[in-house]
C-alpha cells in the first residue's frame, strides 16, 4: 500500500477527521466505559523505580508458579538477543507446580520495578476482558439470523507511517469510489447492507452478544454440530469506538453505574425496538478471521501465544515490554477482597492506555464475562527485568 499511502498524503488529514482514528488494536475492556478513541502514539514519560521483594503486597503468600508458567509460554515469541528471552527459557526448566523453585527463580533472577505515571501515581485502572462463546451455525436460519463477517475485500488499510513516521502505530482505513479513497462505511450503513459484501463465516442469534465479542476482538462459535471454531481479530472499519453505556446514559435510559456489560444486556432484552440504534451508536465494526477448532488453550493475544485465563494481562507496550512477567495487586470485581498474583504482558488493547492501566484476561464463556464486565478496579502493577539489565524498556 505504500504508493497508494503517498499518493494520499495531502489527504489523510482530512480522511481521519471525517472517518476517526483506529489504530492496529481492537479490544477495549468488557465494561461499558471505553475510550472514545485510542490515545496518540507518542507516550508521555513514566516513573520507575527499584524496590525490594518484600515491598510488594502480598508477595510472602502469593503463588507464583501459575504465572511463571504464562510467562515461561512465550519464549518462542521473543527476540533472541532479549534479556526476557534468556530468563524465559530458564523458566521453562523448572518443575511447573514447585513453588519453592518458582520463588527462589524469580526472587535470584529478576529485579523489581514499581511503574508510575510521570506525576508519581502508582495506581492504575484494572479492567478484565474474556473471551465470547456464542451459539451458531455455518448456515443461516430461523433462529441463526446475524452474520459474523471476514474482511470485505474492498476494505483498504495504509500504515501511516509510511506517510508520517510520527504516526507510527495508527492506521487509515477506506474504501475506493472511483480513484477516491472515502472513509469505509459505518456499522449502520454495514448492516444496511446497501453495497456492503464480505464473507460471512458464520451466523448467530443475538447481535447484542456479537456486538460484545467485537469489542473483545475474538470469540469462540459453538455449532449445532457440538463443534466448536476460534474467531480472532481480522481488521476493523476505521471507525472510532464509541461507549454505548454512555450513549444509554446521555439518553437517560440508565445511570453510569447501571452502565455494565449486564446492565446493557438487560436492557437491549427489554428495549428491542431501541437496540439498532443503540448499536448504531457506535460507528466502529470489527471482522474476524477464522483460527480454527477452538481447543483448550485460550486465544492469541498480541504476543502470539495462547493467553492463560486468570494469569495473562493487555498492557500498554509503550511503557510495558511485552513478554514481560508482572505483579498486579489489585481487588476482585466489585469487591475489596485483595487479588495479588504474578502474570505475563502478553496482549495489548486499543483502550489500554498509560503505564499503570492493565486489561485481566479472565478466560472464555459466561462466567468469565461476567467477572470481567464487573471489573473495573484500582491497582498497581510490577515489572519484573532480568537481574543486572538496569531498568526495564519496552
Amino acid at each position: 500500500m505504500t504508493h497508494i499511502a503517498r499518493s494520499l498524503a495531502p489527504l489523510f488529514v482530512s480522511i481521519l477527521i471525517l472517518a476517526g482514528c483506529a489504530g492496529p488494536e481492537p479490544r477495549c475492556p468488557a465494561c461499558a466505559e471505553c475510550a472514545a478513541c485510542p490515545a496518540p502514539p507518542r507516550a508521555p514519560e513514566a516513573k520507575l523505580q527499584q524496590v525490594p521483594f518484600g515491598a510488594i503486597p502480598g508477595w510472602a503468600d502469593a503463588a507464583l508458579a501459575p504465572g511463571l508458567r504464562a510467562f515461561a509460554s512465550a519464549c518462542a515469541r521473543l527476540a533472541a538477543a532479549s534479556p526476557l528471552r534468556r530468563a524465559c527459557e530458564a523458566a521453562r526448566e523448572l518443575p511447573p507446580e514447585d513453588e519453592a523453585a518458582a520463588r527462589a527463580f524469580i526472587e535470584s533472577s529478576f529485579d523489581a520495578w514499581t511503574i508510575a505515571a510521570a506525576d508519581g501515581a502508582a495506581d492504575g485502572t484494572i479492567t478484565g476482558y474474556y473471551e465470547p462463546v456464542l451459539a451458531g451455525s455455518r448456515a443461516r436460519s430461523a433462529r441463526f439470523s446475524v452474520p459474523v463477517y471476514g474482511a470485505p475485500a474492498d476494505l483498504i488499510t495504509v500504515d501511516l507511517d509510511s506517510v508520517h513516521p510520527e504516526l507510527k502505530g495508527l492506521r487509515l482505513r477506506g474504501r475506493l469510489e472511483g480513484n477516491r479513497l472515502v472513509p469505509y462505511r459505518t456499522r449502520a450503513e454495514i448492516e444496511d447492507g446497501n453495497g456492503f459484501r464480505a464473507a460471512v463465516l458464520a451466523w448467530v442469534e443475538d447481535p447484542v452478544e456479537l456486538f460484545f465479542m467485537q469489542i473483545q476482538g475474538s470469540g469462540q462459535i459453538a455449532l449445532e454440530t457440538g463443534e466448536r471454531i476460534r474467531l480472532g481479530y481480522a481488521d476493523q472499519n476505521g471507525h472510532p469506538y464509541r461507549s454505548i453505556g454512555r450513549y444509554l446514559v446521555a439518553q437517560r435510559e440508565m445511570t453510569l453505574d447501571q452502565a455494565s456489560m449486564q446492565g446493557i444486556k438487560a436492557w437491549a432484552a427489554a428495549n428491542p425496538r431501541k437496540l439498532r440504534a443503540l448499536l448504531d451508536s457506535n460507528p466502529s465494526y470489527v471482522f474476524f478471521r477464522e483460527l480454527g477448532a477452538a481447543g483448550e488453550p485460550g486465544p492469541a493475544g498480541t504476543l502470539g501465544v495462547p493467553l492463560s485465563a486468570g494469569y495473562s494481562l493487555a498492557v500498554d507496550p509503550r511503557y510495558v515490554p511485552l513478554g514481560a512477567p508482572l505483579y498486579l495487586a489489585t481487588t476482585y470485581p466489585l469487591s475489596a477482597r485483595p487479588l495479588e498474583r504474578l502474570m505475563a504482558a502478553q496482549d495489548t488493547g486499543g483502550a489500554i492506555r498509560g503505564p499503570v492501566r492493565a486489561d485481566f484476561f479472565w478466560g472464555s464463556g459466561a462466567e468469565a464475562g461476567t467477572l470481567a464486565g464487573r471489573m473495573r478496579q484500582r491497582g498497581r502493577l510490577w515489572i519484573f527485568w532480568p537481574r543486572g539489565q538496569g531498568a526495564p524498556r519496552p
